[in-house]
């Protein structure tokens, strides 16, 4: 072994020494923070500034995501460390939603998998966790109606989000399609890969099923199935992915909200998102939509949904730029509320890392 190698190995140890006694040293701070402060301990604006400004600081080799993704487990831990968190997710294990809260959590809170988005809303509601992960649309397929449902009457704040890369497996016990008869997977997913389904799997059923992860569990148990789901799905059921990535979209996308009891406060980059409703008459929608447009709001999401009270016939899924304090957001609010039927702002959040 050459002298130069063996000075770089030292070198490597003496930072590693470092960067533990580094680690050390903040974790005994954010664990003094726990000590003094009241109220919430987890701030996804807080984690949101740090984050950002890592990246802006990164000197490299290491990629900014790279150099984020390790803070933010650092952050995770660092946070067990003064209020231990409870994350409710869509189970079971496996899902996309679980492997959004990995991304958005870290690994240090405990993951609780419910068997539906409902059970989601209701453990945060009812405070059997502190945070919930639900699925609200998807690059290809389009909005999740149960949770945009489920934000309309719950009584939860949108604190965060997360986006997703989505990509899909078809995975089985079998070692090659010809010995598939039937396909599991989450409707959304079946939708998502319709056309690689249509070349490669033509006249095999398909079974759309509560979750990919559920999915990936039936073929687990049957090895004339198979099912289509995420790799992490695969590594917990011990199936063979027989062939990786054929969502028809390569850039496949789904968008998830974090939903708690509290607001976050301005980040420097943050979105807004909010409910409101008009009665079907001729400019309604203009109505609604002048306040945003007179302050310089931008609007970056529009969905309309029959509304099922009765009261009203449609309501008005929107999302803006900004935080519902910043004073050009909270003005067109104030103006909405003076013109809408009904008005409902879910929650003020850092918008979403890459």
């Amino acid at each position: 072994m050459s002298d130069e190698l063996l000075k770089l190995r030292a070198e490597i140890d003496r930072l590693d020494g470092e960067i533990l006694e580094r680690l050390a040293a903040r974790a005994r701070c954010a664990k003094r923070v726990g000590e003094v402060k009241r109220g919430p301990l987890y701030r996804p604006e807080r984690e949101a500034q740090v984050l950002r400004s890592i990246a802006e600081r990164n000197p490299g080799p290491l990629p900014d995501e790279a150099v984020q993704r390790i803070f933010r487990e650092i952050m995770s831990w660092c946070l067990g460390l003064e209020q231990p968190l409870k994350v409710a997710h869509l189970g079971p294990e496996g899902t996309f939603s679980e492997a959004a809260a990995f991304k958005h959590f870290g690994g240090s809170p405990a993951l609780m998998p419910q068997q539906t988005i409902d059970e989601v809303f209701h453990a945060v509601e009812a405070g059997a966790s502190a945070y919930g992960v639900v699925p609200v649309e998807n690059s290809t397929e389009g909005a999740v109606s149960r949770s945009l449902d489920l934000l309309l009457s719950g009584n939860v704040s949108v604190c965060g989000e997360v986006s997703l890369r989505i990509r899909q497996n078809l995975m089985s016990r079998a070692s090659g399609i010809d010995a598939i008869k039937r396909i599991y997977s989450h409707s959304q997913s079946l939708g998502q890969c319709h056309d690689w389904l249509e070349h490669h799997a033509h006249g095999i059923e398909c079974h759309p099923v509560s979750s990919n992860a559920e999915a990936a569990r039936m073929a687990s148990e049957d090895p004339e199935s198979a099912a289509i789901a995420g790799d992490m799905a695969a590594q917990r059921y011990g199936l063979n992915i027989l062939f990786a990535n054929i969502e028809d979209d390569p850039s496949n996308t789904t968008r998830f909200l974090v939903i708690g009891k509290h607001d976050a406060g301005p980040s420097g980059h943050d979105k807004t998102s909010l409910i409101c409703s008009a009665p079907n008459r001729p400019g309604a929608v203009y109505t609604l939509l002048q306040p945003f447009a007179d302050q310089g709001v931008s609007m970056t999401k529009l969905e309309s949904r029959p509304s099922r009270t009765g009261l009203w016939e449609y309501v008005f899924y929107v999302d803006v730029e900004g935080h519902r304090e910043d004073p050009d957001v909270a003005t067109a609010l104030k103006a909405l509320q003076d013109r809408a039927a009904f008005v409902k702002v879910l929650g003020s959040y850092p918008v979403a890392a890459i």
